[in-house]
């Protein structure tokens, strides 16, 4: 068996990136800032380090960047209010709320306050139901960035057996989509799932998304396989075993250097988008 391509996402980001500095210098030239607000609730490191790397990302590139940071006690109610003020704010053209939210928060109502226009984080229903219809908008940055990967390297989507452990709203089930319409043939692996490692052994694409370190074991892995691990563990590890996954695999993804940085690419790459929607309709 040839060595295993290793699917390098900091050369995907960069190619994503290299392509929006024109487009923001276009829309700067005709005095439009792409704006991405990030809102966190609390103070989780992760989080708080998740938010100024999109933040970081986007100084690089010249997209403005408002961070809006409540405290941990904050109410639904008061989330809301914030969403909605940036919902009416001109200046704003992408929303991000940093996800998970404390256990008091109605998570699910906050994302679908999110002005669909500004959703380029993919996560309200009606963003998913015009994913899972194939119709345009801005995908869940995480699906996409592995379809992105996928393209980049040229992996045959069509026909192939595609496995993806996680069922989550916003990775597992809308990258599930993400593949069927690209005519691959899906099987949505979760926590109730009988004999995982049986149905993995007959996949020729794995999306791992489970959130478990090392969870999908080489063992599983036929021989020729395409690996996309979406995890990111404490200890920059992820939901693939990598070292025994990488003796069966012909393709992975690294964690870290893999799905990550092709992630915050698409974000940016949606609120530019949406910067020049928005620019669009005001000419």
């Amino acid at each position: 068996m040839m060595e295993p391509i290793i699917l390098d996402g900091t050369v995907v980001a960069k190619q994503i990136k290299d392509g929006l500095k024109g487009r923001v210098e276009n829309l700067r030239a005709k005095g439009i800032t792409p704006c991405l607000a990030t809102i966190l609730v609390g103070g989780d490191p992760a989080s708080e380090t998740y938010v100024r790397m999109k933040g970081n990302a986007c100084s690089r590139l010249g997209i403005s960047s408002k961070r809006v940071h409540l405290p941990k006690e904050t109410t639904t109610i008061a989330l809301l209010d914030e969403i909605n003020k940036l919902n009416e704010d001109p200046q704003i053209h992408g929303i991000l709320l940093q996800h998970p939210v404390p256990g008091d928060i109605d998570e699910r109502a906050a994302f679908e306050a999110i002005d669909l226009e500004k959703d380029v984080d993919g996560v309200t229903s009606a963003t998913f139901g015009r994913t899972a219809l194939g119709l345009s908008g801005f995908p869940s940055c995480t699906p996409k960035a592995i379809m992105t990967i996928l393209d980049y390297y040229n992996i045959t989507i069509e026909g192939q057996n595609a496995v993806v452990i996680g069922r989550s709203p916003i990775l597992g089930k809308p990258v599930s989509a993400l593949l069927l319409n690209r005519d691959a043939t899906i099987t949505t692996c979760h926590s109730k799932t009988k004999d995982i490692d049986k149905i993995v052994q007959n996949a020729d694409i794995v999306v791992a998304a489970v959130g478990k370190p090392k969870f999908v074991q080489g063992s599983w892995i036929k021989q020729g396989a395409i690996i996309l691990d979406a995890g990111y563990n404490e200890g920059n590890i992820g939901d693939v075993d990598y070292d025994a996954c990488l003796t069966q695999a012909s393709a992975i993804t690294p964690v870290p250097g893999g799905v990550g940085p092709v992630t915050i690419a698409t974000l940016l790459s949606h609120t530019v988008e949406a910067a020049e929607r928005s620019a669009g309709k005001n000419e």
